[in-house]
């Protein structure tokens, strides 16, 4: 099941998606009491054609959202930087998160040097606290397709990233979340970024260096995790940061990621 917000004028709803629709269901509250209520609604009303929507955030209001550093072999080597012996967190604020279409924006007195990174992203489905390993995987309640923006001139000035990660919109997530049950096997899906018609990155899930339920397990032995949580699972190779010479967004440009059986999050570019 594929599960979206979308805005009904002003106010975000939950629908489910078939084909190139989406059917509002009979539910008045947000995607994280949706995901609590741990019973499907059903539909109400007719039909949206999917050009005609307005996406919001495919989760918003989470408690969290925590993401991975260099936990793809190959980014990690494009990076020059050590293999991690245990997950590398940080975070990104709330603000951070933007929908399917909506734009990436920044302004050029703050930075200069915005950079793209393919991401999927775990939706957590439950409360999770020092459960073992085996059972971690019982508290997903789906994926997305995610955008962890980056601006490299502040992360790297720093010395820390949660400034450089976590500027409004630099969180693209969505169009929606597709359900645990569709993907049985996150770790073996092929992810994209394309920037402007050309591919940037061109890699599978398979090259984490630590899979889902074991970052999940090494959060939740730490932190509590709660409905709705989002997790970041790392970028591939070819960011634009590492590239000689290094590529960054611009404004009008147009950034696309796609990652199999999960689907494509598309947003524009808007220098403010």
């Amino acid at each position: 099941m594929k599960i979206a917000q979308y805005y009904d004028h002003e106010r975000v709803r939950v629908g489910v998606i078939e084909g190139e629709s989406l059917l509002p269901l009979d539910f008045q509250g947000s995607i994280i009491e949706f995901i609590e209520q741990g019973t499907p609604a059903k539909p109400k009303g007719k039909a949206l054609p999917l050009d005609k929507i307005r996406f919001a955030p495919a989760v918003s209001g989470p408690s969290k959202i925590i993401a991975l550093g260099l936990n793809y072999l190959d980014h990690a080597k494009e990076s020059k930087g050590a293999i991690p012996k245990v997950p590398l967190l940080f975070a990104k604020f709330p603000n951070s998160l933007a929908g399917h279409k909506e734009a990436i924006t920044w302004s050029e007195e703050i930075t200069k040097k915005v950079d793209f990174e393919a991401e999927l992203a775990v939706i957590i489905g439950k409360k999770i606290h020092r459960v073992l390993k085996e059972q971690v995987m019982e508290a997903v309640f789906g994926y997305a397709c995610a955008n962890d923006v980056s601006a490299r001139d502040l992360q790297f000035s720093d010395g820390q990233w949660v400034r450089g990660k976590s500027l409004d919109t630099f969180c693209p997530i969505g169009p929606w979340i597709v359900t645990q049950d569709e993907i049985p096997d996150p770790h073996c899906l092929s992810i994209k970024t394309v920037l402007n018609g050309t591919t940037m990155q061109d890699s599978n899930t398979n090259m984490m260096i630590f899979k889902v339920p074991e970052v999940i397990h090494f959060i939740s032995r730490q932190i509590t995790l709660l409905p709705g949580d989002v997790i970041l699972t790392g970028t591939p190779h070819g960011v634009g940061t590492f590239r000689d010479p290094s590529i960054y967004m611009k404004d009008g440009d147009v950034v696309v990621v796609e990652i199999e059986k999960v689907g494509r999050l598309i947003n524009p570019c808007k220098v403010i």
